[in-house]
């Protein structure tokens, strides 16, 4: 199960932050930060970027005050790092599965 959680921030909009595996197929697990209207419209987001099986049961890693600020301050809001020693990075420029 991805280790993630959501923070509901005063305005009423989430900050949701997951864990998933990489869409690289490399095996590496992804950090994934969403921020939307609902947790339910941002884990939408995320499965339209193809990541099908993305599921947000119980609360065990909610996002940092850094991370929230971090995709506050995204205009795609939208963010995603594979490990906490690298920068955030768009989501544009995740990387694809390779072809079969």
């Amino acid at each position: 199960m991805p280790a993630g959680g959501f923070c509901k921030l005063p305005g009423g909009s989430v900050v949701v932050a997951i864990g998933l595996p990489s869409p690289a197929g490399d095996g590496a697990t992804v950090r994934f930060l969403v921020h939307a209207a609902n947790r339910a419209r941002a884990l939408t987001r995320l499965r339209n970027l193809g990541l099908r099986a993305v599921y947000l049961r119980g609360n065990t890693e909610p996002p940092t005050p850094d991370e929230i600020t971090a995709v506050l301050h995204h205009p795609e809001g939208l963010l995603w790092r594979a490990t906490r020693h690298e920068l955030w990075h768009p989501v544009r420029t995740l990387p694809k599965a390779p072809a079969a």
